[in-house]
């Protein structure tokens, strides 16, 4: 006698389709009822062409990260940079920043430490700087130029370090770290022209095939106006550059679609509405904010060296990498676009999570391949 398998086709396909008929309980049977309801709530919302109507959510830290990027993602939106505060004195701007510093100074001897990294002002181009080596380097004759971020506004002297000490740490470069003068003192075109500086005394010290260029957010967007401007005034340029979730586009209602779609998502910048709305005018000084110089993305990509982009999936800039991305392999240049599940904006600066290493090794084996 043959006895039939739920192996055989046609009993596993009843088998399935039983799956599927069981009545619901419980719990179960509510949230099904719940998500029934938002189903037709959002096809009546959905249902002519025109803007996405989506319904409020709460969203949980991504399955398959590490417990230290699942701190960071579950916490409150960052402070000291977000207070709900609106600056519009110089008085009122420098209590922010006043702030913030205070805060970033406590960790940086922290960091110097667990990185064990050595640290060291200098003045390069007339303007001060930081180079930082990690234990037991050995010059290769390479080196990153660092840009620090902070809208254009945070992190001045040794506060600006702690990502190039990480850069260091998990990269094995020697860093120079630009202090860059910045608002409200000191507006556009300061920081970039301390930048061109910096990288133009570099270079006069060594082979620009040595040199790559690093920047995270206003960093990010300075290391390519860096690039820009070098190649506009015929100054030789570096054999790479890593942008880190960059601000590429300080127009009010640029930057693309994550602008909107990330926004109250992403915990460290929040919204596009917030300190950096009033930071790039305070940056621009009047300068038009489409200014190439000033945001990048307007600027023309061609003949630039190859550039790796980093950003995260709740990272209120992830439209602005990708934009630049497009722009930058439509202009014939090598780029590289990498994400991470769940991170916010520039979120790789924990120490302790694999994450944060795993971006700067991403980031030191991209310079690795173009540096000479």
């Amino acid at each position: 006698m043959k006895y039939l398998s739920v192996r055989t086709p046609l009993l596993r396909a009843a088998a399935v389709s039983c799956l599927f008929l069981m009545p619901l309980s419980g719990q179960a049977a509510e949230d099904n009822a719940a998500w029934l309801k938002l189903e037709a709530e959002q096809i009546q919302k959905n249902s002519i062409p025109g803007p996405r109507h989506v319904p409020a959510k709460i969203l949980p830290a991504p399955a398959g990260i590490s417990p230290e990027l699942k701190k960071d993602i579950e916490a409150p939106y960052n402070s000291p940079r977000w207070y709900g505060d609106h600056a519009s004195t110089v008085a009122e701007w420098q209590s922010m920043i006043d702030r913030s510093t205070a805060a970033t100074l406590k960790v940086v001897p922290v960091l110097r430490k667990a990185l064990d990294v050595s640290v060291r002002e200098e003045s390069m181009g007339g303007v001060p700087v930081y180079e930082i080596r990690p234990a037991g380097y050995r010059d290769n004759g390479k080196v990153v130029l660092y840009i620090h971020g902070g809208g254009y506004v945070y992190n001045p002297g040794i506060t600006g370090t702690p990502e190039a000490m990480l850069m260091a740490a998990f990269t094995g470069y020697r860093v120079i770290s630009v202090d860059y003068r910045m608002p409200p003192s000191h507006p556009y075109p300061a920081a970039l022209d301390d930048v061109f500086s910096v990288y133009k005394a570099l270079i006069s010290q060594q082979d620009p095939g040595s040199v790559a260029v690093f920047g995270t957010s206003a960093g990010g967007g300075l290391a390519m106006s860096l690039l820009l401007r070098a190649r506009n005034e015929k100054v030789a340029l570096p054999a790479a550059a890593g942008l880190g979730t960059p601000w590429m586009d300080l127009t009010p209602g640029g930057g693309g679609d994550t602008m909107n779609t990330l926004e109250w998502v992403d915990n460290t910048l929040i919204s596009g509405r917030g300190y950096i709305a009033r930071s790039a005018l305070l940056y621009a000084d009047g300068h038009s904010l489409k200014d190439p110089y000033i945001s990048p993305l307007f600027g023309d990509f061609t003949g630039l060296p190859p550039v790796m982009i980093i950003s995260g999936t709740r990272d209120l800039f992830l439209s602005q990498g990708v934009l630049t991305q497009r722009k930058l392999r439509e202009a014939g240049n090598v780029a590289s676009l990498q994400l991470w599940d769940g991170m916010s904006h520039a979120q790789y600066n924990n120490y302790q999570a694999p994450e944060s290493r795993q971006v700067f090794q991403e980031v030191g084996k991209f310079f690795t391949e173009y540096l000479r």
